[in-house]
């Protein structure tokens, strides 16, 4: 029995290997590429550089100058923040309201929210878009609400799982010492949801930073753009032709600060989901 235990758990971090290499593979292959010259790429994109492919900072010196990466970076880090830290506050408090107060209305917005996980964007796109227009939401500010509102399905849904598992004795002491229900939440009940607050933040950072459609759709290519949409429109030539160096160099920039971030607080990802999800 010891001998098919232990051979299962090898077969299974072999599996586990695999599936890991698969999905950092892509990122190699992008670094790699990301200092070798144009015509290298084209012809040997998985081979590693060497002293005849190798241009230094060459990629990244002139993406930085073409796709006008500082100003969509800002654009980018402003909408991911504002975004991510209104769903975060937005969500936590909607989820306690839907879980303490427990009535037709609270059951049937808590179904409507986890029924827009299952909505696929490409569904509603061109009639947000069109209502987006409408609304005066295409701008920098504007998109913030629409990622508040595409983003709550989700947030809501592992913030009341881990509020049904808090004690309403602690939130009923709070109110006999005078605590308002405002400050009941913000003192007694947030720092609870620490945990999974910041997983709600880390899983929403990851889509805000890396979403290419919304951005393109709301915002264009013009002044407001975003870094996904930039690179792509700044290092593509006439007929379609893309300058490839620059175009991978910009992407090890662009993905970078999400990996930091993420890395810094991974921790909290897998502790969050369980809290959130299966004591819901």
């Amino acid at each position: 029995m010891k001998s098919k235990s232990s051979f299962r758990e090898a077969l299974t971090y072999i599996f586990l290997f695999i599936l890991a290499l698969a999905f950092l593979a892509p990122i190699a292959i992008i670094i790699m590429n990301s200092v070798k010259g144009n015509f290298y790429i084209s012809q040997s994109p998985f081979s590693i550089p060497n002293y005849e492919t190798f241009v230094g900072a060459e990629n990244f010196i002139k993406g930085f100058k073409q796709s006008d990466f500082m100003k969509s970076f800002f654009n980018s880090a402003f909408i991911t923040f504002f975004s991510v830290a209104g769903i975060v506050l937005m969500t936590s408090m909607t989820a306690w309201f839907i879980v303490r107060v427990k009535n037709k209305l609270t059951k049937l917005l808590y179904y409507l929210f986890v029924f827009s996980m299952i909505v696929p964007f490409q569904m509603v796109m061109y009639t947000m878009t069109y209502y987006a227009f409408e609304l005066n939401l295409n701008n920098r500010i504007g998109i913030i609400f629409i990622y508040l509102g595409f983003g709550a399905g989700l947030s809501v849904f592992m913030f009341s799982g881990f509020i049904k598992s808090i004690p309403t004795e602690i939130e009923e002491a709070a109110t006999i010492d005078g605590c308002s229900p405002v400050k009941t939440f913000f003192l007694i009940v947030f720092p609870i949801l620490k945990p999974t607050a910041i997983t709600v933040a880390i899983l929403n950072a990851m889509w805000i930073w890396n979403d290419y459609l919304l951005p393109y759709l709301v915002l264009g290519s013009g002044e407001g753009k975003t870094l996904p949409v930039a690179v792509q429109m700044a290092l593509t030539g006439g007929y379609g032709n893309k300058d490839m160096g620059a175009l991978m160099a910009m992407l090890v920039l662009a993905i970078l600060p999400i990996i930091i971030f993420y890395l810094f607080c991974q921790k909290y990802i897998i502790r969050g989901v369980a809290a959130g999800a299966v004591k819901g």
